[in-house]
């Protein structure tokens, strides 16, 4: 093995530890926090019943919070600072001088659930799970940059990398850690994608306690939790019971909020949040409504085309598509302007991509020239279309009518028909959980395709069945939401490499099979300081959003959260990235005798 070139405590990307060596407890927790009581929510995801207790594998639902609550690995990041990460299961960290490996210690203290100790063994055991064809080939994507786990004792473990890439260190520390018993019976493994009710052997604070299928899940607090005095756990997870409930549909799901049903709930929709959640206990605070500011990157909000469907498969296609999309009407009557429109794929920020390329940019973008529209090297970025006078929805349809026609498609015989006579027609997909809120903003969109002698339906189905249809590309158009990082790296890869693509249960919704795209996802994992991989990702970007694979939805820089007064306790520091709900489970506590 190479010498260490760094060896510690922790691991940063571009080496901005905040806390020290020896440091007692985050600043954003309270190390005092008693622990005991409850707390009972339902995640702010689309609605789902469970059929699993194997969150790592393709088919079937797992729990919310199982992976959260049970599930630890090497390193562990914080609610303060992206793009690093401390010790949890390992204790110390030691990247090789050459960057092409990383070993962790493992520390003495670690156990499962069982009492067993954390081993060496069971990194590698969990590795080799994660990455064989019975799991999830997210994990394959994901750490598809770790050539090899070895075991060098029992409590040391390197993981070799294909190449240099600053981030793999965080990855190879965010590698879930399971017992090489989990799915032992009679002394023999089952194969990973078997074990679906097998209870997990896990090292996290909680583990699994009553569950009533199709409506609840309780986690209980573990009282010997090995780490509950470590640093990186002090002053967290501090509710003896944590209660998931499980409800339909978004109305179904405040309305029992407000009978009192559980505690906490976050709204992701504006006008429910405006005229929903008011009543006589938000008046007289038997209910807190706050708006919780956070420095989360922007996601991907976006209606996606599926281009392995051939009508889709035409950028001036798309183009056409995302310009009947009035989104300044739709904030302005629909959303109480509460709302930001998405620009790209990085938004806001140091990643997104803006006016013509820089020479940072170019530098990337020109060994790629020939397999590059020449729009990227000279007009300035795409931005999404607008009705903002002196624009118009009349002058967008114009330019999306033109756009038609040069594809292919023009309007004869009361309908837009290809030069086989075939009409335009598109399934707009979505689950039944967030449906009831999307028809609304779904119709107008819909009806303006219809001025283009495009016929579009929205069809809603069941979670578990749209699940089964993204995982196989089976949709021509729906409405996701692709999370954003601070720090933008291997997952990218998952979502617009050209392997995953072929890849089912991938992130590459859109089908993206582009090689000056693989090109540039190579320059972002690779890059060995910020300002390289800011380039990188403009780079990414401005490529992305020349294609018009998605219609830009919106994002917010708000949490919208609801909970019940004098239940709770919370500490004084603020969080700055974060969810809600996380913030809300790791740090908060029970107010005593509540």
């Amino acid at each position: 093995m190479s010498t260490g070139a760094h060896a510690a405590h922790a691991y940063a990307q571009f080496g901005d530890i905040k806390y020290p060596p020896g440091f007692d407890h985050f600043d954003y927790v309270n190390p005092a926090a008693p622990k005991g009581g409850e707390i009972s929510l339902v995640a702010p995801v689309r609605v789902s019943i469970f059929d699993k207790y194997n969150p790592f594998t393709l088919k079937g639902s797992a729990p919310s919070g199982l992976s959260e609550l049970m599930f630890e690995s090497l390193l562990t990041g914080t609610f303060d600072q992206p793009t690093t990460a401390y010790g949890l299961l390992a204790e110390d960290v030691a990247v090789a001088a050459d960057g092409l490996s990383a070993t962790f210690k493992l520390n003495p203290l670690a156990r499962f659930h069982n009492g067993d100790p954390v081993l060496a063994l069971d990194v590698k055991s969990s590795f080799d799970r994660l990455m064989s064809k019975e799991a999830s080939p997210v994990y394959q994507s994901a750490f598809g940059d770790i050539k090899s786990v070895t075991v060098l004792d029992q409590r040391t473990v390197r993981f070799d990398f294909r190449r240099r890439n600053a981030e793999l260190p965080l990855v190879a520390g965010s590698v879930p850690v399971f017992s090489h018993k989990w799915g032992m019976e009679g002394g023999k493994l089952k194969p990973f994608d078997q074990m679906i009710m097998d209870m997990p052997i896990a090292s996290g604070p909680y583990r699994i306690g009553r569950v009533n299928f199709g409506k609840d899940i309780t986690y209980q607090r573990d009282p010997g939790y090995w780490a509950q005095q470590l640093n990186v756990r002090k002053g967290q997870y501090n509710f003896d019971r944590i209660t998931f409930k499980i409800y339909k549909d978004n109305t179904a799901r405040l309305e029992a909020f407000k009978a009192g049903e559980f505690e906490f709930i976050q709204s992701n929709i504006a006008r429910e949040w405006a005229r929903a959640y008011t009543g006589a206990k938000f008046k007289n605070g038997d209910f807190i409504k706050v708006e919780l500011q956070h420095r989360n990157a922007g996601g991907l909000q976006s209606w996606l085309f599926n281009t392995r469907v051939p009508k889709f498969k035409d950028a001036r296609v798309r183009e056409a598509v995302g310009l009947a999309m009035d989104y300044e009407w739709m904030n302005r009557q629909l959303f109480y302007n509460s709302y930001s429109r998405v620009r790209g794929y990085f938004v806001g920020g140091d990643f997104e991509a803006k006016g013509l390329p820089g020479a940072d940019e170019l530098a990337l973008l020109e060994p790629l020239r020939r397999q590059l529209r020449p729009e990227v090297f000279t007009q300035t970025v795409p931005q999404p279309p607008n009705t903002t006078p002196q624009g118009s929805l009349r002058a967008n349809l114009l330019k999306a009518r033109s756009l038609l026609a040069d594809a292919g498609w023009t309007y004869r015989d009361g309908a837009l028909r290809n030069a086989k006579g075939d009409p335009f027609q598109i399934e707009i997909l979505d689950d039944t959980g967030q449906g009831a809120s999307m028809s609304r903003i779904v119709t107008p969109f819909i009806q303006n395709l219809g001025k283009l002698g495009i016929e579009a339906q929205f069809k809603l189905i069941d979670f578990s069945l749209f699940q089964k249809r993204l995982d196989s590309f089976d949709f021509e158009m729906t409405s996701l939401n692709l999370p954003g990082s601070l720090s933008p790296g291997a997952e990218l890869i998952d979502r617009y490499g050209s392997k995953a693509a072929a890849t089912p249960g991938s992130s590459n919704f859109v089908g993206i099979k582009d090689p000056a795209v693989d090109a540039l996802l190579d320059q972002v994992v690779t890059a060995v300081d910020r300002p390289r991989q800011i380039a990188a990702l403009r780079a990414l970007d401005r490529v992305l959003r020349f294609e018009h694979y998605n219609v830009p939805a919106w994002y917010s820089g708000v949490h919208r959260v609801a909970y019940r007064a004098h239940r709770f306790a919370q500490p004084e520091v603020k969080p700055l990235y974060y969810k809600a709900e996380d913030w809300a489970l790791s740090t908060w506590w029970a107010q005593p005798g509540k």
